[in-house]
């Protein structure tokens, strides 16, 4: 029996041993290559997937670079703008003081031309007015003077004396 049981299980070893040497190579025509293929494939899949990944992240990193120089170049388009601004709102209202300094000044100036004219005028009133009341003042002091014979005839030998004189 004992015989028996060990050929029964070299048999038995034997015919296994056949069997997954006949499945190995059944698997190795049909299945291996689909197998390796698949897994080729996929390996080659993810090495595209991973170049891609580090293309977009190098793409990535460029276009953050970009966006952070546009950035820049806006604040100082910005800041020279604000600048700009500034300077023109300063010469505008340096500009309009100077307009309202000069045109105050022409308003005084014709003010005070107005106030001279207007004293020449009070002025030569005023001396009319003098003459006049020194005129009637004369004709008043020449009646008196005149109304006796002998004055008249002093005063023109007098009127004469000085024009001769002269």
């Amino acid at each position: 029996m004992e015989k028996l049981l060990g050929e029964f299980s070299f048999g038995l070893f034997f015919w296994q041993s056949l069997i997954f040497i006949g499945l190995i190579l059944l698997l190795k025509k049909f299945a291996w290559k689909p197998i390796l293929d698949a897994v080729n494939e996929r390996e080659d899949s993810i090495k595209e997937a991973l170049q891609s990944a580090k293309e977009a992240r190098k793409e990535m990193e460029a276009l953050q670079s970009d966006n952070q120089r546009i950035l820049k170049e806006a604040r100082a388009e910005r800041e020279s703008l604000l600048k700009e601004a500034r300077k023109t709102s300063s010469e505008m209202i340096n500009s309009a003081k100077e307009e309202a300094k000069a045109e105050s000044q022409k308003i005084l100036n014709q003010a005070q031309e107005a106030i001279q004219n207007e004293k020449r005028a009070a002025i030569s009133d005023l001396k009319a007015q003098v003459a006049s009341i020194s005129m009637e003042i004369a004709e008043k002091v020449v009646r008196q003077e005149l109304e006796d014979k002998d004055k008249q005839l002093k005063l023109v030998e007098q009127l004469l004396k000085d024009v001769s004189l002269k």
